[in-house]
């Protein structure tokens, strides 16, 4: 229901016999030939446009639910480590420092390379996940030389200053280039528009990959809910499960906010949903939360493209509106969601 309301909503509304008819003739080469305007709007625009939603949602859930149980805290996510800061800087170093940086480069390369394909759709997605990643393993290697039991409270405490401190360095970039400051704004808000089928090509097997290597781990996770004394008198190598499942969470948001910016709360919404239904087992709690996470993003970009004054809304403004308030429920209620 959710995934054909994300293909027939937006400026043109499509009726869903349509959507069947241009699938079967796809998918399946039976049926008339769908018009050409029809066939662009729904099997390059809007089809496209909801699954990587949907996998985008799922890599930042199955994210949060990780960094939630690992580091027993039901507001811990990626983006409280600083995955997210660190790919606005280097988002911010593609869109601003590329007119310092040709000059340097172009006699290596050539200057020809800045115009190609490659250079244009992967200079900005790389960037933005190689500093995302490069500042989470920064705050976890830096918590691991202040303390060597890697403590919960010790990688939340350096993630946070680690964060504001990448942040004050994106800020003195956006003032010292205010002519592409409105651009980094815009890709910080989120938005799925225009992204075609090549993020999702990349996205869904990386996403897949990182959500199984997950599931290995689903007992280590089980355990070491119960807290980190209990975990190593039953034998889990704390410091060692914590780095793998910290840093796969980091890649999995990392990759996804790279390609479509910075949308947060999705994190946080859909692993508690999926605990208060389903229980705390992992085994459960990972794939529901894909699932939710993915169904929830979509319904955060229907509702993104269906505010007819504005034309669309960024996306990660309508999933702050909903998981903001969600937040603070968990926050300030009595009885907050088990996260164990």
């Amino acid at each position: 229901m959710i995934f054909t309301l994300a293909i027939a909503v937006g400026s043109v509304n499509i009726p869903p016999g349509d959507i069947l008819r241009v699938f079967a003739y796809q998918i399946f080469g039976i049926g008339e030939t769908p018009a050409h305007t029809q066939m662009t709007i729904i099997w390059n625009l809007r089809l496209p446009r909801a699954l990587l939603a949907f996998i985008v949602g799922a890599a930042i859930s199955v994210s949060g639910a990780v960094m939630q149980s690992v580091l027993r805290n039901p507001l811990a996510s990626s983006f409280t480590l600083g995955v997210s800061s660190g790919a606005s800087l280097g988002a911010g170093l593609v869109l601003f420092g590329i007119p310092l940086v040709v000059p340097l480069v172009a006699p290596l390369v050539g200057a020809d390379f800045f115009n190609t394909t490659v250079f244009v759709n992967f200079s900005l997605p790389v960037m933005g996940f190689a500093f995302g990643m490069g500042t989470m393993v920064l705050a976890v290697f830096f918590a691991s030389r202040m303390d060597g039991g890697l403590s919960n409270n010790t990688i939340i405490l350096v993630g946070m200053v680690l964060s504001l401190f990448i942040n004050s360095i994106t800020t003195l970039l956006m003032t010292v280039n205010r002519e592409s400051m409105q651009r980094l704004v815009l890709w910080q808000m989120g938005s799925f528009s225009s992204r075609g089928w090549l993020p999702v090509m990349i996205l869904t097997p990386f996403v897949v990959v990182g959500v199984v290597l997950i599931l290995f781990y689903h007992q280590e996770m089980d355990i070491m809910t119960f807290g980190e004394e209990q975990a190593l008198v039953m034998g889990v190598n704390l410091k060692h499960v914590k780095w793998i499942l910290l840093l796969i969470a980091a890649a999995l948001t990392g990759s996804a906010i790279s390609f479509v910016g910075i949308i947060g709360f999705v994190d946080l919404v859909a692993p508690h949903i999926v605990r208060r239904i389903f229980g705390a087992r992992h085994v459960l709690v990972i794939p529901l939360s894909a699932l939710f996470g993915g169904a929830f993003m979509m319904i955060c970009d229907i509702a993104a493209r269906s505010v007819p004054a504005t034309g669309e809304l960024p996306v990660g403004v309508v999933s702050a509106l909903i998981g903001a308030p969600f937040f603070a429920y968990i926050y300030f209620s009595k009885g907050r969601p088990a996260h164990a």
